[in-house]
C-alpha cells in the first residue's frame, strides 16, 4: 500500500517536473527559433546585392525624393545604398543588379553640380552593363527647351550600355504630384509592399506679408523688392542659412516658385529678395507680380520652408568662406553672412556684382557696416555699367586669382548664388582657369564648391 502510494507520487512528481520543464523550455525554444530566423534573414540580406539609389540634385528636390525612395525599399526589408551620383564608380555599376536614379536638370539641359564628376568619368565612354536593371526619375521644368535634359541623357546612356529598364523613365514637371505618385506606385510593386511611407512635401501654411520695399529705384534692370513674412499663427519654423521657401501664388498654386531665404531665424521673419519678372507683352510674372505688387500688406501668403542641403554651411561652418553672387543672388549670401556674424566667424569674403552702384547696391549699409566692423574683411564689388567697359563678377574674380588660391590653401569653401546665364558660368570658367577642372571638381565633390543658381 505504501509502495503503491510512493510510486504514484513519484509518477505525478515526474509528470509535473516534465510539464514545468516544458513551460520553461517553450519560450527558450521560441527565442532560439526567432534568433535562427533572424540570423538567416540577416545572412540572406548580407548575401544579396543592395539596390543603388543615386541622386543628382541642385536645389535638394532630387535628394529628398531619393531619400524617400531608399526608405520605401528599406521598409520592405531590401538592402539599399543611397549616394550622390558622383560617388558611383564604374565598378559600382558593374556589380549592381538594380539601380534607381533620381536626377534633376537645371538651366537648358545642364546636369547638377554633383553629377559633373560622374559625367566626366563615365558618361563620355563605354561601360558594359548587361546585368543592370534600372529606372530613372527625371525632374525638370517644361518652360525650358531641354526639358529633363540630363535625366533623358542618363537614361539613354544607361540603355546604350546594355542595361534594362525596370519601368519607363518618369518625368516630373516642377514637382508635379501625379508623376511622383506614379514613381512610388512602381516602387511598391517592385518591393512587394503597398505600405510605402508618405513621400509628400510639407503642406503650405498661411504666412502674412508684413513688409515690402523697393531696393533699386531708378535701376536699369528689373525692380527688386525686399519682402518680409511671418507665420499667421504658431511659432516661426527653424531653418538654416542657404535654405529656400516655396511660395504658391493664387493664380497658379500648382506651380510653386522658390526663393532663397535672405535672413536667419534670429531675425524673427523670413526675408526674400524678389525681382519682378516681366513677360514680352509687359505683364508681370504670376508669382513675382503678385508678391511685389498685387498682394496687400497684411495679406496671407501660402508658403513653406524647404531645406536646401546643397547650399547650407554644415561642414563648412568653421571654414573661411568666399561668397560670390550677382543681382538678387545676394539673398542667399546675405543669409550666410548673417549666420557667420552671429557665430563670430570673420574669415568672410564677398564678391558681388550688379549694374550701377547708385541704384543696385543692395543692402549697402549692412554690407559696409560688416566690412567696417571686421565681420566682412574682404568686400569686392563690380558694377558692370559704372565704367566704359562692361566688367562683371568673373572679371573681378580673375583679378584676385592669387588671393583665391591662398584662401583655398587655407581651407576655404566657395559659395556662388545668382543667375545661371552669364554669372555662374563665367565664375565657373574663371575658377577652372585658376585651379584646373580636376581640382574644381574635387572641391565640388568635397562640398567646398557649392552653387545656388537659377
Amino acid at each position: 500500500m505504501i509502495f503503491t502510494h510512493d510510486t504514484t507520487r513519484l509518477v505525478l512528481l515526474a509528470g509535473l517536473s516534465l510539464g514545468y520543464a516544458g513551460v520553461c523550455l517553450a519560450p527558450w525554444l521560441r527565442a532560439r527559433a526567432k534568433r535562427r530566423a533572424q540570423a538567416a534573414a540577416t545572412a540572406a540580406l548580407a548575401d544579396s546585392r543592395p539596390w543603388l539609389v543615386a541622386y543628382a540634385s541642385q536645389t535638394g528636390n532630387a535628394e529628398e525624393l531619393a531619400t524617400q525612395t531608399a526608405h520605401s525599399l528599406q521598409l520592405a526589408g531590401l538592402p539599399v545604398r543611397l549616394c550622390e551620383l558622383a560617388a558611383l564608380s564604374a565598378d559600382d555599376l558593374r556589380q549592381a543588379e538594380r539601380a534607381l536614379f533620381v536626377v534633376s536638370t537645371y538651366g537648358e539641359g545642364d546636369a547638377p553640380d554633383n553629377a559633373a564628376a560622374f559625367m566626366g568619368r563615365l558618361m563620355t565612354g563605354e561601360l558594359a552593363l548587361p546585368q543592370l536593371h534600372y529606372a530613372v526619375l527625371a525632374l525638370g521644368d517644361r518652360s525650358y527647351h531641354h526639358y529633363c535634359g540630363f535625366g533623358r541623357a542618363l537614361d539613354a546612356w544607361l540603355a546604350g550600355q546594355g542595361a534594362a529598364t525596370l519601368f519607363e523613365r518618369i518625368e516630373v514637371d516642377r514637382s508635379a504630384s501625379a508623376a511622383i505618385e506614379a514613381w512610388f506606385q512602381h516602387l511598391s510593386h517592385l518591393a512587394g509592399t503597398s505600405d510605402a511611407p508618405d513621400w509628400s512635401a510639407p503642406s503650405f501654411g498661411d504666412w502674412r506679408l508684413l513688409a515690402r520695399r523697393l531696393l533699386n529705384p531708378g535701376s536699369a534692370g528689373g525692380a527688386i523688392y525686399h519682402v518680409e513674412l511671418e507665420p499667421a499663427s504658431g511659432a516661426l519654423p527653424d531653418w538654416q542659412s542657404g535654405d529656400l521657401v516655396q511660395l504658391a501664388a493664387p493664380a497658379d498654386p500648382a506651380q510653386p516658385r522658390e526663393y532663397s531665404i535672405a535672413s536667419i531665424p534670429q531675425d524673427g521673419r523670413v526675408h526674400l529678395l524678389v525681382r519682378q519678372h516681366r513677360h514680352p507683352d509687359g505683364s508681370l510674372g504670376l508669382a513675382s507680380g503678385w508678391l511685389t505688387q498685387q498682394a496687400g500688406i497684411g495679406e496671407l501668403v501660402q508658403l513653406r520652408v524647404r531645406q536646401h542641403r546643397r547650399f547650407r554651411l554644415e561642414d563648412n561652418a568653421a571654414r573661411p568662406l568666399i561668397l560670390i553672387g550677382n543681382g538678387s543672388g545676394i539673398a542667399g549670401l546675405r543669409g550666410h553672412l548673417k549666420s557667420r556674424v552671429l557665430a563670430g566667424q570673420r574669415r568672410n569674403w564677398l564678391i558681388f556684382g550688379e549694374r550701377n552702384a547708385a541704384h543696385d547696391f543692395h543692402y549697402r549699409e549692412e554690407l559696409e557696416g560688416w566690412h567696417a566692423s571686421g565681420h566682412l574683411p574682404r568686400l569686392d564689388l563690380m558694377f558692370s555699367r559704372d565704367q566704359a567697359e562692361r566688367l562683371y563678377v568673373q572679371d573681378r574674380l580673375r583679378g584676385q586669382a592669387d588671393e583665391v588660391r591662398l584662401w583655398l590653401e587655407q581651407g576655404a569653401a566657395i559659395y556662388v548664388c545668382g543667375s545661371l546665364a552669364g554669372m555662374a558660368g563665367g565664375v565657373d570658367a574663371a575658377l577652372e582657369e585658376m585651379l584646373g577642372r580636376i581640382a574644381l571638381d574635387a572641391l565640388a565633390a568635397g562640398g567646398r564648391y557649392r552653387r545656388d543658381v537659377y
